[in-house]
């Protein structure tokens, strides 16, 4: 048998066998998957020593695969991070299970009742980058929803995925929980994404959380369907009037910008009233250089600006597009409230919008206008989270409008089916 054949067969297994233990899961309680969960944590903390001694290993090969600083310092399980993996786990078994509640409920004329029941999507193929941690997330989260979940990570976390895994497998002995609810792909080979990609028999969906690279990839070798968000270009607009309140402007646009500017609900694009530059547009940009921004503005902010004591470029049209995940934002002034909706809806990637302002009927029609997962009126982008929406921890965010729509919580990892209960009826 060939080298190809070989792990042609490995995945095809891993995938059957996914589809397996999703029919056993789905009969099993609730408290059998929040045994899983505690237990899961339990072993984290006991076992911590074992995960630090595999994720040195990559910490160490990480700079042969180009990680940066920051790369790596995410990659990193400290005794800080490894207590936040073991406490996400826990709350996500305080979590409702949604897996088999009722949606809806109606009685018609000929006395049927119609319930629509909330139901696991099956088998989940979860495709991401780097950090460990999202190891432990994912499995939870899938688990909990009643889903099988195949983890195919980044090489550069290859050993601190594979202990985590490890683990969750001893958890699952321990409880009752079948082995194969959650799988970790065993090899790093690339060619074996692209034959789960085919396997739409036994996968039901498949979900890529990493660079627009991989998520275009995946997206275009899929043959089930796939949640994605391609990229991450967030917009703050500052309303005409915002500035009576600047002080709360400067710290929410700082906030959205240079909390983490590596993630995808940073913002990337602000958006200024013609009004507030002339009133207070300095002091905002101002503000963002020296956080050590780089001010990439339009020709009518440069002209309303006039001399100013930082320095500023000029943007571009594809500036407007760019998710640069780094100290570097573009600045566009527009006429009003109406502008500012149809250059998010132009430039946007439909992640988070946010509006600053003073004025109720301009945050509404901010609201109704902007075509994204989520918009925020008077608060951070960075609030675009599913621990921050309270829906747990989430499996990412997407940009899609179908299956689901912004975090992916436990609901979000669910379909639904209709159950009908009769007592004799026939249709005439």
């Amino acid at each position: 048998m060939t080298e190809k054949n070989e792990l042609l067969n490995y995945c095809q297994d891993v995938a059957q066998r996914a589809r397996a233990a999703s029919r056993v899961l789905v009969r099993l309680s609730g408290e059998v998957k929040n045994n899983w969960l505690r237990t899961s944590a339990k072993l984290l903390r006991e076992q911590k020593d074992a995960l630090q001694e595999a994720n040195a290993k990559d910490l160490e090969a990480g700079p042969s695969f180009g990680l940066t600083d920051a790369a790596i310092d995410r990659l990193r399980l400290s005794d800080a991070g490894i207590e936040n993996l073991a406490t996400a786990l826990e709350e996500v078994a305080q979590l409702p299970d949604p897996s088999g509640t009722i949606i809806s409920s109606n009685v018609r004329p000929n006395g049927i009742r119609v319930d629509k029941m909330r139901v696991p999507l099956g088998v989940i193929f979860f495709i991401y980058e780097s950090r460990p941690n999202v190891t432990a997330d994912a499995a939870a989260l899938c688990v909990k929803s009643g889903n099988a979940v195949i983890l195919r990570g980044g090489k550069e976390a290859f050993h601190s995925n594979q202990a985590i895994g490890k683990l969750l497998h001893q958890a699952a002995a321990a409880t009752g929980l079948p082995a194969d609810v959650v799988q970790l792909v065993s090899t790093t080979d690339r060619d074996a994404v692209g034959h789960f990609l085919t396997m739409s028999e036994f996968i039901d969906v498949t979900i890529p959380r990493g660079g627009e690279t991989l998520i275009r990839r995946v997206s275009e070798g899929a043959t089930m369907p796939v949640i994605k968000h391609y990229a991450g270009n967030c917009h703050v607009y500052i309303d005409a009037g915002a500035e009576a309140n600047l002080a709360s402007v400067i710290d929410i646009t700082i906030n959205s910008k240079c909390q983490r500017m590596g993630v995808c609900n940073a913002c990337e694009s602000l958006l200024l009233a013609e009004p507030f530059v002339k009133a207070a547009g300095k002091q905002i940009l101002l503000a963002l250089h020296e956080q050590g921004v780089e001010l990439r503005v339009c020709k009518k902010t440069a002209q309303l600006l006039g001399d100013v004591s930082f320095p500023t470029t000029g943007a571009t049209e594809d500036d407007h597009y760019a998710e640069y995940l780094g100290p570097v934002i573009s600045v566009k002034t527009v006429a009003d409230v109406e502008e500012a909706i149809a250059h998010c809806n132009k430039y946007s990637s439909g992640h988070t919008e946010v509006i600053l302002t003073q004025d109720l009927s301009r945050a509404k029609k901010f609201v109704q206008g902007v075509d994204s997962s989520a918009v925020l009126v008077n608060a951070s982008s960075r609030f675009n989270d599913g621990g921050q929406f309270g829906l747990g921890a989430e499996i990412g965010i997407s940009t899609d409008k179908f299956h689901a729509r912004g975090p992916c919580g436990l609901e979000e990892l669910t379909s639904y089916k209709y159950v009908v209960f009769g007592d004799g009826q026939i249709r005439e």
